[in-house]
């Protein structure tokens, strides 16, 4: 009788799941960084998160799973109330101390960096792939090209004039570039150049989409109110 009864209670048990209740998270001993994440914390330039039992309903969060698995409960870009939650899949990669995830959600490819991995605790910080590398050089060489012209007042149209800049992926000028006759001319459409090259290949290297408009050059640039104005 007692074993008839000691077996109905190990039954009960395991329907109902109660018998050493474990309200905590699981902990792959071998790789803390298999888990839900969730809870972030932002601080600047990281994110801190705490590891849960499962993704939140209604929250932000990540689930860093066995065979490079991965996925992301997030509201997507448009943080207009009421958000909706959802769940999108990818893979993701450690290299080191950089894990990088391929999704099929937008942005399909970025990489974290991490800055510190405790049993209940992930810190975080953005890790610049490739390709926003090259995009940072890039605006790097068309700042440069500015600092010849940022700042002059237009007081006189005679003076000023344009010339096109970049490439678009689909072929022609991304638009044009006011400046006066008065600097270094020389030099800084040599710096114009170098940018709407470096964007041509970048372009090719990244396999970058555009709109194929093509933009039709002002037909004067005039002065308003200190400031150059294209006039079409």
């Amino acid at each position: 009788m007692k074993k008839i009864v000691f077996a109905v209670a190990i039954i009960f048990c395991f329907v109902n799941m109660r018998c050493e209740p474990n309200e905590e998270a699981l902990i792959d001993a071998n790789n803390l960084l298999i888990g839900h994440w969730a809870e972030p914390k932002y601080n600047e330039e990281t994110i801190t998160l705490t590891r849960v039992k499962g993704l939140p309903e209604d929250g932000y969060g990540i689930s860093i799973l066995d065979k490079n698995n991965f996925v992301e409960r997030s509201s997507g870009f448009c943080g207009t109330p009421p958000l909706t939650f959802s769940n999108y899949e990818g893979k993701w990669q450690l290299t080191e101390d950089v894990i990088t995830i391929n999704q099929d959600h937008f942005p399909n490819h970025y990489a974290w960096r991490i800055l510190s991995l405790t049993e209940n605790e992930l810190v975080l910080t953005k890790e610049l792939t490739e390709q926003e590398k090259d995009y940072r050089a890039l605006m790097d060489l068309f700042d440069n090209a500015l600092e010849l012209v940022k700042d002059l007042p237009c007081q006189n149209s005679a003076n000023w004039t344009f010339t096109p800049y970049g490439s678009k992926a689909c072929g022609g000028p991304q638009w044009f570039v006011a400046y006066p006759t008065t600097i270094d001319t020389e030099e800084f459409l040599k710096r114009i150049e170098a940018y709407t090259k470096a964007e041509q290949d970048y372009n090719l290297k990244w396999s970058v989409f555009s709109t194929c408009d093509i933009v039709s050059p002002p037909k004067a640039v005039v002065c308003e109110n200190g400031f150059p104005i294209f006039k079409f």
